[in-house]
């Protein structure tokens, strides 16, 4: 049996950019969300965002690909969205993602950062932290 500690911190945008994520559905979002990843043996192991995007911690298993993952995850939680009517509008995530490894020593780190989206970007607009990571 492989061994593996592959963490991946995923972030992507709602269509357009647009703020559909707010206090009354994220919650609702971000814990279906865990639940579905756990059906499709993803190990899902933080999930936060705030407005108009959303950040996951990812365990990678052996013969998981990024790709699968966000897909995965990305088209489970907009057709959920949809069908139980959490925005005012059709609900759809960018094509795109952004991915990047993190070291397990780190782990806090990248938990805290996620959890704390809304003071986060009190300071700093998602646009701007795109730019940043580039």
């Amino acid at each position: 049996m492989s061994l593996t500690k592959v963490l991946i911190h995923f972030v992507w945008a709602v269509k357009n950019r647009e703020d559909l994520l707010n206090p009354d559905n994220s919650p609702l979002i971000f814990t279906h969300l865990k639940e579905a990843a756990a059906q499709k043996d993803i190990l899902l192991d933080t999930t936060g965002g705030y407005r108009n995007h959303i950040h996951c911690l990812v365990f990678l298993k052996p013969g998981q690909s990024l790709s699968c993952i966000a897909k995965n995850l990305k088209g489970e939680s907009s057709r959920w969205i949809n069908q139980n009517g959490l925005t005012t509008s059709h609900f759809s995530w960018q094509n795109d993602y952004y991915a990047v490894s993190v070291n397990p020593a780190a782990i806090n780190i990248v938990r805290t950062y996620i959890d704390n989206q809304e003071q986060h970007h009190s300071n700093l607009s998602y646009k701007d932290e795109v730019r940043l990571l580039k």
